[in-house]
């Protein structure tokens, strides 16, 4: 069957609803505080896409914008925690649906789900907690939650409460940190960059750190408290 052609009145009222959209725009944009909007709503987009990948230097320096009255707290705390949400459903959607795809896209996840499976099997409320707390394991550990068959309520309630801890926190950190700074130096936007700065080398350096020892071993073994028996260990190229 057909569809209707188009006819000219059709034309006609799409330009006028084109039209429409464009002085609506144009007259939102007039607005004095209408650019100042945008930015911020710019600002917060960023901070909930990048969350995952820069991790903590996200809601540091969200709070930091915070204290400096550029971005309120509590908004920069919800889109941080619901970036990370977003993403640590992704990844669970990953490991629940495309289990087997992902242990052979990747195959250095494969050692490391071996070791989170059993934990997340015996602990699932507390490995759907851990989500965003498992420095080493931010990304196997949602996949692990997924291919372990974590029923959807118990990880949507877990990481959830996860995602929204871990921003609130770094974000109240990252006010904190402007808010030393302005006691110390008594002004924080002339010192902005070099603050931003300062806070990505200073965690590059500990995660640096927490890399050389191992410390997901450390956070497997808090997950697994409790647990008797002994779990495989992960060999890395560096060990052998």
């Amino acid at each position: 069957m057909r569809g209707r052609p188009c006819t000219a009145h059709d034309g006609i009222t799409t330009l006028r609803g084109a039209t429409t959209i464009l002085a609506l725009l144009q007259a939102a944009t007039s607005h004095p505080n209408a650019v100042a909007a945008l930015h911020r709503l710019w600002a917060y987009i960023t901070l909930a896409a990048t969350g995952i990948i820069t991790e903590e230097a996200t809601p540091l320096i969200g709070g930091l914008a915070a204290h400096d009255g550029r971005l309120h707290l509590s908004l920069v705390v919800m889109w941080v925690a619901g970036g990370t949400w977003a993403a640590d459903l992704g990844l669970y959607y990953v490991g629940r649906w495309r289990g087997d795809w992902a242990r052979q896209r990747w195959p250095r996840v494969r050692t490391f789900m071996v070791r989170a499976l059993k934990i997340v099997r015996r602990h699932p409320w507390r490995s759907s907690c851990g989500v965003r707390w498992a420095y080493g394991l931010r990304i196997t550990l949602p996949i692990a939650c997924g291919a372990a068959r974590v029923p959807i309520p118990v990880y949507l309630i877990g990481s959830a409460v996860s995602c929204i801890s871990w921003a609130f926190i770094f974000s109240l950190l990252g006010w904190g940190f402007g808010r030393t700074t302005l006691i110390v130096l008594g002004h924080v936007r002339r010192y902005e960059n070099f603050l931003v700065v300062a806070i990505v080398l200073m965690l590059a350096i500990v995660f640096w750190v927490m890399r050389k020892r191992h410390v997901e071993d450390e956070v497997v073994e808090v997950l697994a408290s409790g647990d008797t028996g002994p779990f495989p260990k992960v060999s890395r190229p560096d060990d052998e």
